[in-house]
């Protein structure tokens, strides 16, 4: 299958490698262009995972965005939610009618990323797809090497708009066996783990984050009092879903640390074992709070009130990052509102994500 991977995080990195081992035509292009020049020289990824070590050949390294794009079968962007709006307008001149979009995850990139796409002009007829986790745990290790400490065995997947899931699972499955269909993009959007995990790790741990150059916090940082609120989040993002009438499994968060049930199977176990996020995080810039915090956990804050549903360490942790943000994040950029959903009744909503036209 032709593979078209969007990006040059650590997630690029993964399934460069990964995809280029399975024997797809893939390509791959990032916004910074230079930074391909390590590979380029090198003229190959590293690839350590499970299995061990491997030399993985490289896929073919685009500067120009239509020549990535222009008859791929599926696009991934295992991106953060922070680069989809560029990304949008940048690929909108170049989509063709029946490729596939997998954001991996995604914080309802589905739906935000078609908007901005129509609103730049393109009539393509895509279906756009996103899941609740990255396919790999995975780190960078250098320029031109990636560690995969684990692959996901269970991807649940919204497709905006719903009616193209059948199209996008065939697709997408090519590529992520494990990838299963979860509803609607914002059914989607709700399976996203990164603003459960993530959002209590950083505020329960700012101290030691600040005070210590590297600190792991998934391991010294996960300790029983903030699995209790990761618990408490987790549970507000259940109720949610299912206010909205979105069907089991809603994969709870404690499956990740005490189950192979999970997205990853035993993941935490792996994760803390890897030592890769043993690391530095600041507290103002990292994307554990520019995108999981700012858009990912304002979505989930947004859509209880939509819904609803009381969700107070939700927006307790929002107004706690807020605070020393000096912004008001509930007025972010992924919330229903900004998306102009919230003045909308849940049918309506529902229908437009169903069919990707207004209700």
């Amino acid at each position: 299958m032709r593979i078209t991977i969007l990006g040059g995080g650590h997630g690029c990195f993964a399934a460069a490698a990964d995809l280029s081992q399975q024997g797809h035509e893939v390509r791959w292009w990032r916004r910074q262009h230079q930074a391909f020049a390590a590979l380029r020289q090198a003229g190959c990824l590293g690839l350590t995972d499970a299995n061990g070590e491997h030399k993985v050949p490289l896929p073919q390294l685009c500067d120009d965005l239509d020549q990535a794009i222009q008859d791929a079968d599926l696009l991934l962007l295992p991106t953060p939610a922070t680069a989809q709006d560029d990304i949008a307008r940048a690929m909108a001149p170049h989509l063709r009618n029946g490729q596939v979009v997998f954001l991996a995850p995604g914080t309802f990139g589905s739906y935000a990323m078609a908007q901005a796409v129509a609103q730049a002009g393109s009539q393509a007829q895509v279906a756009w797809a996103e899941t609740g986790t990255l396919p790999y745990l995975a780190r960078c290790r250098d320029a031109v090497s990636v560690n995969v400490s684990a692959r996901a065995v269970r991807l649940p997947t919204g497709v905006y708009p719903e009616t193209q899931s059948p199209h996008a699972m065939r697709v997408i499955q090519q590529a992520f066996p494990s990838v299963h269909p979860c509803g609607n993009a914002l059914s989607g959007a709700l399976m996203n783990a990164g603003p459960i995990i993530h959002p209590p790790l950083m505020v329960m741990n700012a101290a030691p984050l600040q005070h210590f150059e590297r600190w792991d916090i998934h391991n010294e940082g996960t300790q029983p009092v903030v699995r209790a609120v990761t618990d408490a989040l987790d549970h507000e993002r259940i109720a949610v879903r299912e206010a909205l009438g979105y069907d089991t499994p809603h994969y709870p968060l404690a499956d990740h640390y005490h189950s192979d049930r999970w997205m990853y199977g035993d993941a935490h176990r792996q994760l803390v074992k890897s030592g890769d996020w043993r690391e530095h995080i600041d507290l103002f810039t990292h994307r554990y709070i520019t995108e999981d915090v700012a858009m990912g956990l304002a979505l989930l804050a947004s859509t209880a009130r939509w819904a609803g549903v009381e969700a107070p360490v939700a927006h307790g942790i929002l107004a706690l990052v807020g605070a020393y943000l000096g912004q008001d994040l509930r007025q972010g950029p992924r919330t229903l509102e900004a998306l102009g959903l919230a003045n909308q009744s849940h049918a309506a909503v529902h229908a437009r994500l169903h069919s990707g036209s207004p209700a």
